[in-house]
């Protein structure tokens, strides 16, 4: 599936560059950068669109190559500063992944909603929500946790990155780690007995964590400390639809905010 790519080059200017991070990382349609660039893949019933650093936007492509689900891939280009009412049409909120299902006219945001939607209206080989009502509560609930209490504190540390030096918010961060090495204990203590988010089977609660996981142990190692987790998340880079997220992300790495040196 072909995408189209990111126009950043070195003559961009800093302003620029902050505001492609922000997006890249929280998925946040910045005001004056959004277009999604006119696509050259084969037009198929499902478009994505997304950006391969976002790390929501991994969410939803682990549940898409996760069961070899057909779609275009549609890149939102952070580089056109000339219509983001293109984006914005089609989702006013303007954060991705936004996924549009031209067979059944609909547009998805969300991402639990959107992998969700995929399992009920596209499935696979991989079931990602159980049939059984209370083994779907319990992928439901282990979704919600890593979303909640993993992905978006790793989102508050990365975004106070981006902040100048005089507007850091370092009571938020530390707040936000806290809540980090919390959720670690818990998922470490979860995970003693469970070879995937929600047991035996990988599901979407799995589809959460891998990002979370990922970026969390970027910004807040715990490696060291928590070992459960850690081989967790070994088992799943090594899985093919994330491992594959991850090399497509590969060539941005680049643009992920690093930690300020101490002053």
């Amino acid at each position: 599936m072909a995408a189209t790519h990111v126009r950043l080059s070195s003559s961009t200017s800093p302003k620029l560059r902050v505001r492609c991070a922000i997006m890249l990382i929280t998925g946040r349609c910045v005001r004056e950068n959004v277009v999604p660039e006119k696509s050259a893949a084969t037009r198929a019933e499902l478009r994505l669109y997304y950006h391969p650093l976002s790390s929501f936007c991994w969410k939803a492509l682990v549940a898409l190559y996760e069961n070899d689900t057909p779609f275009e891939p549609y890149l939102v280009d952070l580089g056109n500063e000339t219509a983001r009412r293109e984006f914005r049409d089609l989702w006013p909120i303007g954060k991705f992944p936004v996924l549009h299902d031209r067979r059944a006219g609909r547009t998805i945001p969300e991402t639990s909603i959107l992998v969700e939607y995929l399992a009920q209206h596209w499935p696979g080989k991989t079931p990602l929500l159980p049939k059984d009502p209370q083994a779907a509560l319990e992928v439901r609930l282990r979704d919600r946790l890593y979303d909640l209490y993993v992905h978006m504190p790793m989102q508050k540390i990365v975004g106070d990155r981006l902040r100048a030096a005089d507007q850091t918010d370092s009571v938020g961060v530390e707040e936000a780690r806290g809540q980090l090495r919390t959720a670690y204990d818990l998922f470490d203590r979860q995970l003693a007995s469970s070879t995937w988010a929600a047991g035996d089977a990988f599901t979407m609660a799995d589809c959460a964590a891998a990002p979370a996981l990922y970026y969390g142990n970027r910004v807040a190692p715990f490696e060291a400390t928590h070992r459960n987790l850690a081989a967790y998340l070994k088992r799943l880079t090594q899985r093919p639809s994330f491992a594959r997220v991850l090399q497509e992300a590969e060539p941005y790495f680049k643009y992920f905010p690093q930690e300020r040196a101490a002053s």
